[in-house]
């Protein structure tokens, strides 16, 4: 087992038996599934809508190449600069580039999974760029020094007293201190920011092929000021995001929207064509969409589970799933927690050493269920379990394990061979340390189901 697999096991076991974790997890979450619920049962025909959905992303990922050309083109057309980059490192690089090129000392971003898989923050400040996070959420826990808990909701695992605790600290606000007062100050601390900065940055929800455009969706505002004030705006997008037409958002907005947050539209949705165009009053004077591969060529070369590159970053699986509810956001050490992210991560980052989490699963196929574009998450989980055993990256001792126990499933002798005491013991000594150190080994009886049938029809 891989330093990283008993790293999530340690701490996953510590995570069940935090009482209060759990209680903040289950009560926000508590929260979204009510939103979500009302949220769905407005729309006339949720299943056509999924199916519908399922459809467009299929077309975008078996024409890939394609519409990513298309895109590239037509965003050009309007003055946009388009950078592909194969990984981090390339996409670190071609974003120094431009910062020491406008000779930027401090920027400003919206919410975007995609810089957190790129490190940009520490990689600014390690290039002595001040770097700030206008999401409150992100706000929030990048004052911590910690990662987003959730990918729609980064600071998931506080509550509210926690918050109120943090800019206490920092800033010097009363320690009990209510939501809206919290909202208010944040909102004094940041709103200068977008000024001062040099360059803006954002992720990017969708890409449209037709007409060349980035989308962005948020409740907040600040994406927008993000991409507005700042001369230099850079948006940095997985190759993924891209969908053919702005006719395909009348599905995706509200199917995001409902499954996130259980509006009926987020407050906010922008379609950006590229920078400030002549007549025009405000954006950016250069603007820069970084298309970023990172591992997502390898999934879509993976036929039956390139579904993962359909996701629209919802976080439904998320709140779904009772796992990640149970063992929390940052047990999974990875930019996509939950479910989503154990399909896709073993592709992106490497099975060898993120193939544990495909195993971090009940297949119960809540995930499956709540998914607004129906990837079939559970049978992903399963075809990766497959492709670790077919690539050898199981220990000899799993795969001796397994081939007995299929012999004595095949053969009711094999299975009967030993008594119920026999099989306790053997059970006590081979997985007391797996089994965990706060649960009771089950009790095997005495006979098995099959010898107790076999002695009660004898009888008769």
């Amino acid at each position: 087992m891989g330093k990283t697999a008993e790293e999530f096991l340690t701490d996953a076991e510590q995570k069940v038996f935090d009482q209060r974790h759990r209680q903040i997890i289950n009560f926000n979450i508590g929260r979204y599934d009510t939103a979500v619920e009302r949220g769905l049962s407005r729309l006339a025909n949720l299943e056509n809508s999924k199916r519908k959905g399922h459809v467009i992303k299929w077309r975008s990922m078996e024409n890939l190449d394609k519409y990513l050309i298309e895109f590239e083109a037509n965003f050009q057309k309007r003055g946009g600069k388009v950078i592909w980059a194969n990984d981090v490192e390339e996409a670190q690089q071609e974003i120094l580039k431009i910062m020491q090129r406008v000779g930027a000392k401090s920027a400003i971003k919206s919410k975007s999974m995609v810089t957190e898989e790129i490190h940009l923050n520490e990689f600014l400040e390690a290039n002595n760029i001040e770097s700030l996070e206008s999401d409150l959420g992100e706000y929030i826990v990048q004052l911590l020094g910690q990662k987003p808990y959730h990918i729609i909701t980064p600071a998931m695992h506080l509550s509210k007293e926690d918050i109120a605790k943090l800019f206490h600290e920092k800033f010097n606000t009363p320690p009990d201190s209510t939501p809206e007062f919290l909202v208010a100050k944040a909102r004094e601390l940041l709103r200068e920011k977008y000024l001062q900065a040099d360059v803006g940055f954002s992720g990017g929800n969708f890409l449209l092929a037709d007409t060349g455009s980035i989308c962005l969706t948020e409740n907040e505002g600040n994406a927008r000021l993000c991409t507005t004030f700042p001369k230099t705006h850079i948006a940095i997008v997985g190759i993924e995001k891209i969908i053919p037409s702005i006719a395909d958002l009348d599905i995706y907005w509200p199917m995001l929207a409902t499954h996130g947050t259980g509006q009926n539209l987020t407050v906010y949705n922008s379609i950006l064509s590229g920078p400030r165009q002549p007549g025009e009053t405000d954006g950016p004077e250069e603007m820069y969409v970084i298309l970023l591969d990172n591992g997502r060529t390898n999934l879509l070369a993976q036929k039956e589970q390139r579904q993962g590159l359909y996701c629209i970053r919802c976080g439904a699986c998320l709140n779904g799933c009772p796992i990640y509810r149970n063992v929390g956001g940052y047990t999974y050490n990875t930019t996509y927690s939950g479910p989503i992210g154990s399909i896709i991560t073993p592709h992106m980052k490497g099975m060898e050493e993120f193939k544990h989490l495909s195993n971090a699963s009940s297949l119960c196929g809540k995930c499956t269920e709540v998914c607004p574009v129906k990837i079939e998450i559970h049978k992903m989980l399963l075809l990766n379990r497959r492709d670790s055993v077919n690539e050898g990256l199981v220990t000899g001792m799993e795969k001796f394990g397994w081939n007995w126990w299929k012999r004595a499933m095949k053969k009711r002798k094999l299975m009967d061979f030993f008594g119920g005491k026999m099989k306790n013991f053997l059970l006590k000594k081979l997985f007391k340390k797996t089994w965990g150190h706060y649960r009771e080994m089950p009790q095997v009886a005495e006979k098995s189901f099959s010898q107790q049938w076999k002695e009660r029809h004898k009888e008769e």
